[in-house]
């Protein structure tokens, strides 16, 4: 092969986007759907309205962009694949919604510790 031929189909690397992509794009999904519940549902004391409003539509945006790959993904049988800097991007979005979960329930944890039993 020169470099000016066309790279050739490789069987085993559509194999592994097929193995790999759906359920990466699939955990995305879950911690985005998560994350979106807990700003949603939760008082958040350590985000300005500002900063919640922020992060929630930064996942909202990414929700639309890893819908929009799966249905890519689907439609030309796992030919189109994702850049890896959108996917770190991904990533990255979700390592700081787990850093707000956390720190969320550690402080949720400490104020029920600090609350006076009500029992003798």
């Amino acid at each position: 092969m020169t470099p000016s031929d066309p790279p050739s189909d490789l069987p085993e690397d559509k194999a592994l986007l097929e193995t790999i992509l759906p359920p990466l794009l699939d955990d995305f999904q879950h911690w985005f759907d998560r994350t979106l519940t807990l700003l949603d549902t939760r008082e958040i004391s350590f985000l300005s309205a500002a900063e919640k409003e922020d992060l929630k539509v930064r996942v909202q945006t990414a929700q639309k962009q890893v819908s929009a790959s799966k249905a890519l993904t689907s439609l030309t049988d796992s030919q189109a694949g994702i850049e890896m800097p959108v996917v770190m991007a991904w990533h990255k979005l979700v390592h700081e919604c787990w850093g707000v979960a956390l720190r969320l329930r550690r402080e949720s944890s400490s104020e029920n510790e600090s609350e006076p039993s009500s029992e003798p």
